[in-house]
């Protein structure tokens, strides 16, 4: 498998405030290197972060992220030597290269800027919960232990986010949690000021807001399950004033939005593949990005500049490595700037994609995606590898792997499972696999094992599950329930004790999580969860084969 990676790579730089950004690695090392070149990628590079000279003499080191101040001259950025999602910030004088003395710990992420350049703002964690509650505004060059704190959450559900609109024109401050949402913000160049709440959260309203051509464009799932795009002048954000830029449909699922001076681009799902949509402005003329393969994912990239018409995105499918596109959204004229290097003879052409949709027991459709190397027998013996997550509505698409060829050429085919619980196939596909109708993922799992060995692509002495975090309380679900259909199950960092850990709230995230599962202290979800909880239900049966994997610092699965 290292043998099909590049050592020395480096990704597509993208150009923001007058710099070119990329991150680059070296042979033998083992982090990246985040670099910039001023003007020009003639420009001689200006190192930011060196991770193999930061990880040095670290059993983990990860950066969280960074963020350069508006004149271009100090670098905020965060780093994790635990593994626990704690990050510290720090600051770099890029023109001296001194560190300054201040560090802040336990944060989210890297924080951002305000235009005057010294004023910055980020996102606290509770070390216990690790929650993100808290907001404070730092002064560059001071002791952050006189940090104003300018917001704290006290509804534990919520998680706490601060950025910066792509405009550069407002600070924000957004409060999330599974149904519900809520947007502050401030003048960039008003650091002291309040910040202003753009709508009051509500149960089950969930909006994102950007601002562009002297508007606030809101992407919100207000009337519109599979959400809509509405405009609303920037001194009145009431829904009363609220008008539709994109209605919504049934058929498409928005998933987000990209603003430019003279187009819109939706990232929209469609049969459960993620697409492109440009819509030009001035007289709502629009287009989807074509793609060939029956199965594939295409993504909104890094696009900080506003009065272009280049769109970045991203392209990926089974048998096609990530690859980085610029397209034209006035000529339609696509480019490929890079594709992601697969060393070891890899020929795209070797292989073969299905697409497929598998009738569940109650009758819906689940889609399906295969691929496997050509040559591979649908006679009963092949071996397969089974995957799903189905949960928080995080949807799983099919993208390129180059340890799963490693796989593949061994003659395995590998099949990914759109089960409910995600989003694949708009909102309600989430809504049918949460709460008191759960078990409907466990069972639409159960219901492609018995399509792939009923079509013969494998048999049960043949076929492997696998699933991680929340997909690996799927896999102990289905262990439990159908322990005959399988060779082997991969459990990664299992969420298998549900009863347990969901009736305490002390334990991380475990309050947020109410709306995936249900309070255990109300009984109706406690008899459910129970019904289902892989710890409470192991039995004596014979099981597969098991290979569980854990964390010492798992954020999110507890060891």
């Amino acid at each position: 498998m290292k043998g099909r990676i590049k050592e020395t790579d480096q990704s597509v730089p993208y150009r923001d405030n007058g710099y070119y950004y990329y991150s680059r690695y070296e042979a033998g090392g083992e982090y990246p290197l985040y670099c910039r070149k001023k003007g020009s990628l003639q420009a001689p590079e200006e190192v930011l972060l060196n991770g193999n000279e930061m990880g040095k003499g670290h059993t983990y080191f990860a950066v969280g992220g960074y963020e350069v101040s508006d004149n271009n001259e100090v670098l905020a950025y965060s780093t994790d030597i635990v593994s626990r999602r704690l990050y510290t910030v720090r600051f770099k004088n890029l023109k001296t290269g001194e560190l300054y003395s201040e560090q802040i710990p336990s944060v989210e992420g890297a924080g951002v800027w305000a235009t005057d350049n010294k004023t910055f703002f980020y996102a606290k964690k509770d070390v216990s919960t690790l929650l993100p509650y808290q907001v404070y505004r730092h002064t560059l060059g001071t002791d952050p232990q006189q940090d104003k704190l300018v917001y704290e959450e006290k509804d534990n559900t919520f998680y706490t986010h601060i950025s910066r609109s792509k405009s550069k024109k407002y600070l924000q401050i957004s409060l999330t949690s599974s149904l519900s949402s809520e947007v502050r913000y401030l003048d960039a160049a008003q650091p002291t000021g309040e910040f202003k709440v753009f709508l009051p959260r509500e149960a089950d309203h969930l909006y994102d807001v950007e601002d562009a051509n002297g508007q606030f464009y809101v992407h919100t799932n207000w009337q519109a399950p599979n959400f809509r795009i509405v405009s609303t002048p920037l001194t009145n954000a009431a829904k009363t004033a609220w008008k539709d830029v994109i209605p919504a449909r049934a058929e498409a699922f928005i998933a987000g939005m990209e603003l430019f001076k003279d187009y819109l681009v939706l990232n929209e799902r469609k049969d459960g593949l993620l697409q492109l949509r440009v819509i030009r402005w001035k007289d709502k003329k629009d287009e989807y990005l074509k793609f060939n393969e029956v199965a594939y994912t295409s993504s909104i990239g890094v696009n900080p500049e506003f009065d272009t018409q280049q769109l970045r995105f991203g392209y990926t499918s089974f048998t096609t490595p990530a690859s980085t596109y610029d397209y034209n959204m006035a000529t339609h004229q696509q480019t490929l700037l890079k594709e992601q290097p697969v060393l070891g003879g890899f020929n795209k052409a070797d292989y073969t994609e299905e697409r497929l949709m598998v009738k569940a027991r109650d009758g819906k459709l689940i889609p399906v995606s295969l691929v496997y190397k050509k040559g591979f027998k649908k006679d009963g013996t092949g071996p397969v590898l089974q995957y799903a997550y189905g949960s928080y509505g995080a949807s799983m698409d099919p993208t390129f792997s180059a340890a799963r060829l490693s796989l593949l050429d061994r003659g395995f085919a590998y099949v990914l499972c759109n089960i409910r619980g995600g989003q694949e196939l708009g909102r309600q596909w989430f809504e049918d696999g949460r709460m008191l109708h759960k078990l409907n993922s466990f069972h639409d799992f159960i219901d492609c094992s018995e399509y792939l060995i009923k079509e013969q692509y494998t048999s049960p002495a043949k076929l492997f599950a696998l699933g991680g975090s929340a997909g690996g309380l799927l896999m102990g679900g289905i262990v439990n329930m159908r322990p005959d259909l399988y060779k082997g199950i991969i459990a990664a960092v299992p969420f298998v004790d549900v009863v347990t850990t969901m009736s305490d709230a002390s334990i991380p995230l475990t309050t947020g999580e109410y709306d995936q599962w249900g309070n255990p202290a109300d009984k109706p979800y406690y008899d459910y969860m129970l019904s289902y909880s892989p710890y409470d239900n192991v039995k004596a049966q014979a099981y597969p084969n098991m290979l569980v994997t854990t964390g010492l610092h798992d954020s999110q699965v507890q060891y």
